[in-house]
């Protein structure tokens, strides 16, 4: 499952480090988790249960950069559901 570019806008963006990021888009639950940069790397996408937690699909950033901060490579890879 490939991630639609509204969505990748929003995961470009520079958050708060080490951060927990939750936020609606379109009908679904967003939350994804910041690394040390403020560059999101894991995304939890669907609708929220009882409990508040959101159940739906998983995604990883596969991110690659030289010393320099430059991007080499940039990739969301899916890595099933969230149950």
């Amino acid at each position: 499952m490939e991630l639609q570019e509204p969505l990748r806008k929003i995961l470009n963006k520079k958050y708060a480090p080490s951060a927990l990021i939750e936020t609606r888009w379109d009908s679904y639950d967003i939350a994804f988790k910041t690394d040390k940069e403020g560059d999101p790397m894991v995304l939890l996408m669907g609708h929220r249960d009882a409990e508040g937690n959101i159940r739906g699909e998983r995604f990883a950033r596969r991110l690659k950069q030289t010393i320099t901060g430059t991007i080499i490579k940039d990739r969301w890879e899916y890595k099933g559901n969230n149950l």
